[in-house]
């Protein structure tokens, strides 16, 4: 199993800026894919950001040149920068994180492939 700890949340007024941080642990293998959605009340859940060992990062068109995400692979810590923060920009944010673990079982060890999710960090943006 992977644990995602996210942080960094909070109250914000417009045009401020927020940076969130989000470390997964486990008996990880590898992780290839770390990104951050968001979901506001009564909308569904929806990708913000992500971030591919290989390839090229992918935003939303809403955050587009507002936000940033990126990486410290060794720690397994996925970032997001937040700036010029809209009050549309409220909502709960959950990291996720994409890859595989490892347990040992019976048959001995055993490799997992999954999505695992964060607990969520509250970001409100006021007007």
């Amino acid at each position: 199993q992977v644990q995602l700890a996210e942080s960094g949340g909070g109250l914000v007024q417009a045009g401020g800026s927020l940076r969130l941080s989000c470390e997964a642990s486990g008996n990880i293998i590898t992780i290839n894919v770390m990104s951050w959605y968001r979901q506001a009340p009564g909308k569904e859940r929806e990708l913000v950001a992500a971030h591919t060992r290989v390839g090229p990062t992918n935003y939303s068109d809403s955050v587009k040149g507002r936000f940033t995400i990126s990486r410290d692979s060794p720690k397994n810590t996925v970032y997001l920068e937040m700036n010029s923060l809209e009050p549309e920009d409220t909502a709960v944010y959950y990291c996720a994180a994409t890859g595989i673990t490892t347990d040992t079982t019976d048959q001995g060890q055993v490799f997992i492939p999954g999505q695992f999710w964060g607990q969520g960090t509250q970001v409100t943006v006021s007007s």
